[in-house]
């Protein structure tokens, strides 16, 4: 099983989420859809900008507690390096 630990994002310079899921289409869905009333549905975080796969939850729970301190330019710039344009890249994971 993969574990994902994913950055959503309002807009480029809007509001940004991290959060670690073992099922990132259902879960990405799921904020899309505002689901659970939460901070991503209060605040429109929808897009999928940024993510990374894990073989373990250990490692995925690891790295998303690290990035979840991370300033906010540093996720930015994580996110530019392999985003730059900030496309959503759900519908890339969803085929």
């Amino acid at each position: 099983m993969s574990y994902y630990v994913y950055i959503l994002a309002s807009r480029r310079d809007g509001a940004i989420y991290v959060g670690i899921t073992n099922d990132l289409v259902r879960r990405v869905y799921e904020h899309r859809i505002k689901a659970v009333p939460s901070f991503t549905s209060k605040y429109n975080i929808t897009q999928l900008v940024w993510f990374e796969i894990y073989d373990d939850p250990i490692s995925a729970i690891a790295r998303e507690k690290e990035l979840k301190k991370w300033k906010r330019s540093w996720k930015t710039q994580l996110i530019a390096a392999t985003n730059p344009e900030w496309n959503d890249l759900y519908e890339s994971i969803c085929v």
